[in-house]
């Protein structure tokens, strides 16, 4: 995992200093995915606070990168990424927001639920500043909260797993215990009794509350899934950052087995090639597109605000098709989207 390096006030003095200022300090890390200003004066400066694990996680953080990185490529201009500590106070994630605004940064986006409390802050401060947050809703003027129906892809999720598994026995891994993760569990777990009330469904979670470690540790997802494979599950399904690169990996290990990706397709990620044979399909979360519209939006003059929902009849969550490995089971998938975006099915948020 990248190093996480803490940028303090000193580092943002002026939005001058803030472009060359790789040198400074430490509770975040700067990457160079864009440190190159355009050259007509006319591109956008996004400022990306990444939750733990940030660009390279190959899931949530990689996702938004990419929406980030297509509106760089478009646009022009630049961007600057500083990413989270396990560790984070309220007054870290504070400071990380504060720090980009500050330097000029326009549109400033938290990645993740967890900049909810902090961005209400900045927001307030720097009511100039179009941010915009993953995951969360937060009431302000210039605020978009980018939200999607989890759930909704889940479930389809937990439709696949239940025509896949040959143990009738499944599994799902959550990295925190927390609202947001509790609504991908509670879609996969209907899909699965759905389509089959008999199969058996282990469910654990990697940390609980406030202790973020779960969406950062490799070895604890692979332990965990290493644990439900030895106790006879065949799909395992995780929502966990790059925790759950580790639990692909245990799964790939075990003959017969498929895990199941999120966030981003994983068949696809160069980082997972070697176990992609084992992937089934990713729920697929694109926080790019949430990402990309709204940096689109400040770019045009036009910034988005209040709360906007990427849904399964949006689009804005799916299954992956890659590897074909669903190809046989693709009517039945069709069918169950069909039920949800059509309101025949109800898809839980909670367990």
């Amino acid at each position: 995992m990248r190093r996480v390096a803490k940028l303090s006030a000193a580092c943002f003095a002026s939005a001058a200093l803030a472009l060359t200022a790789t040198a400074c300090g430490s509770t975040s890390s700067d990457n160079d995915a864009g440190s190159s200003p355009s050259g007509d004066g006319k591109g956008v400066k996004i400022g990306l606070a990444f939750d733990v694990g940030g660009r390279g996680d190959r899931s949530f953080n990689d996702s938004a990168a990419r929406g980030a990185d297509k509106a760089k490529k478009e646009f022009g201009g630049e961007i600057k990424e500083l990413t989270a500590k396990t560790s984070d106070t309220e007054a870290d994630r504070e400071q990380r927001l504060s720090d980009l605004a500050e330097a000029g940064y326009n549109p400033v986006v938290g990645v993740g639920y967890a900049y909810a409390a902090s961005m209400t802050k900045v927001a307030a401060k720097y009511p100039k500043t179009s941010f915009g947050i993953v995951d969360s809703v937060v009431n302000a003027k210039n605020v978009d909260s980018i939200n999607f129906t989890e759930e909704q892809g889940s479930y389809l999720a937990g439709v696949a797993a239940a025509l896949k598994t040959k143990t009738k026995h499944v599994g799902f891994i959550g990295g925190v215990d927390v609202p947001l993760i509790k609504k991908f569990e509670a879609g996969y777990v209907q899909g699965v009794k759905d389509t089959n009330p008999k199969i058996k469904i282990d469910t654990q979670y990697l940390s609980h509350g406030s202790d973020t470690s779960g969406f950062a540790s490799p070895d604890k997802g692979k332990e965990a899934a290493q644990g439900m494979l030895d106790n006879g599950a065949d799909v395992i399904y995780t929502a966990a950052g790059s925790s759950g690169n580790g639990a692909i990996e245990a799964v790939a290990g075990k003959k017969g087995a498929w895990a199941i990706g999120v966030d981003s397709d994983q068949y696809n990620i160069p980082g997972l090639a070697k176990y992609k044979k084992a992937i089934l399909t990713s729920m697929v979360k694109n926080v790019d597109v949430g990402v990309y519209d709204f940096v689109k939006s400040v770019h045009d003059g036009k910034p988005l605000t209040s709360t906007n929902s990427y849904s399964l009849a949006k689009d804005g969550v799916s299954l992956a098709t890659s590897g074909g490995f669903i190809d046989d089971i693709q009517a039945k998938l069709d069918a169950a989207k069909k039920k949800i975006v059509d309101g025949s099915i109800k898809v839980k948020t909670t367990p």
